[in-house]
């Protein structure tokens, strides 16, 4: 969003309706007996004075700071473009998908929609645009499209694992998520600023936490995102809520059915990975001065490991950021639009991220987005995919999402019989050995 805009007016939680449990208290204690108040400090302040040039740049960049590629850029990523987006974290891919394809995918999920509206789940309640749908034709073929699949491959190729050398956990596998359908003029109040894979985890987990080492450890500068050595043993989902994945994404996606572009109810992105998500982290830590004109100035932040507030943190939700309770991400400055998207482009972010929807869709069409994320195999990935092709054989909503839609009976349900999940690696990408 452009400085000079409004901050939009989402759903917002405030101090007061936080958790406030006293094993939170423990949790900050843990981390501060393991690495040092000195070590904190260090990074607290290193992170802040990086953001007054983060923010700076964002402010004028906005949407360009988001890079764009080719399809063939994100198959064969050069070097120079690699650096790149192991800094931003997010990217868009034009032409993922042939143009006409989308158009087909958009016209058989519209339809699959409408003859079977009373009886599809939507979020949020008032103005259901996100359809707990996980098996029409369009998601299943958008998941397993062969040009789908070897972007994914090389997205996951961009994480390394000291302990898989060969990158065998690149090979993708397909994860059911939702579909977005939302027309113009349609209000969306939920889905402000968050993270997902998990909020209080982070500190709680203590594999979790050590993906972090870096920045607790005082040298956020070698903080590694694109990591997967200890991040694929992490669990995301320690506290159970409907907003946790227990799949690791290594990156979010959307795909695009439809053109939509800013202020046509389209995401914005922070594209910073590094330095914004080791501000949340050490966010805990600190309090800040008891005279607001001092609020930016990180050296009068009093370190408190007493407090038991984790800011924008509920066990069951996803990671929530206010502009007030983490001043320093500035995120009037920081939090962009994404470009224009069009049929058969797919964009994608870390899932680290700091991510929001826009609430108003002022443009004069539907925007629909398939949610495709690029999804590595790991144990846990694999057995939850094993899992996910019964409740696809049975026509339920998968494990993560119990209060989708149940399809079985929908007129237009593909089911398995008639499903083409195109070749051998769509399979193995289902979970079904071949």
């Amino acid at each position: 969003m452009k400085p000079t805009e409004p901050w939009p007016k989402w759903a917002e939680f405030s101090l007061e309706t936080a958790e406030l449990g006293p094993d939170n208290v423990q949790y900050k204690k843990d981390i501060a007996a393991e690495y040092g108040e000195a070590a904190l400090r260090k990074s607290w302040l290193a992170v802040c004075k990086q953001l007054e040039i983060l923010s700076a740049e964002m402010a004028e960049k906005q949407t360009s700071a988001i890079p764009e590629l080719t399809y063939e850029e994100g198959i064969n990523p050069s070097d120079e473009l690699k650096d790149r987006i192991r800094k931003v974290g997010c990217f868009v891919v034009r032409g993922t998908i042939p143009k006409e394809t989308a158009n087909r995918w958009f016209s058989d999920l519209d339809n699959y929609v409408k003859a079977n509206k009373e009886r599809i789940n939507g979020w949020p309640v008032e103005s259901p645009c996100i359809l707990r749908l996980y098996w029409s034709r369009a998601q299943i073929e958008s998941r397993t499209h062969p040009r789908a699949m070897s972007l994914h491959e090389s997205l996951n190729k961009l994480w390394h694992d000291e302990e898989d050398k060969e990158k065998t956990f690149a090979a993708p596998l397909s994860y059911a998520d939702a579909a977005r359908i939302r027309p113009p003029g349609t209000p969306f109040t939920s889905l402000g600023p968050h993270i997902d894979a998990g909020s209080l985890c982070r500190w709680a987990d203590p594999t979790y936490r050590k993906v972090y080492d870096a920045i607790w450890s005082g040298n956020p500068e070698k903080y590694d995102p694109l990591d997967l050595t200890v991040r694929k043993k992490a669990n995301t989902s320690l506290f159970p809520g409907s907003a946790h994945s227990s799949v690791l994404r290594l990156w979010q996606g959307w795909t695009a059915l439809t053109k939509a572009g800013a202020h046509e109810g389209s995401l914005m992105l922070y594209p910073d990975i590094r330095t914004a998500i080791a501000y949340v982290l050490l966010r805990p830590f600190f309090q800040p001065p008891a005279d607001k004109a001092d609020i930016m100035d990180a050296e009068k932040w009093i370190f408190d490991v007493e407090d038991p507030w984790f800011p924008g943190v509920w066990r069951e939700k996803s990671q929530e950021l206010r502009p007030d309770a983490f001043p320093h991400l500035q995120m009037h400055n920081g939090l962009v639009n994404i470009p224009t998207m069009y049929p058969g482009d797919t964009i994608w972010w870390h899932c680290d991220m700091c991510h929001a929807i826009e609430l108003d869709h002022q443009g004069d069409s539907i925007s629909s987005v398939i949610y495709v994320a690029a999804t590595p195999t790991t144990p846990e990935n694999l057995a939850y995919v094993q899992r996910q092709l019964k409740a696809f054989l049975d026509g339920e909503p998968p494990e993560d999402f119990r209060g989708g839609s149940i399809e079985r009976n929908f007129k237009g349900y593909p089911g398995a019989k008639e499903l083409v999940l195109n070749g051998d690696a769509g399979l193995r990408a289902m979970g079904v050995s071949v």
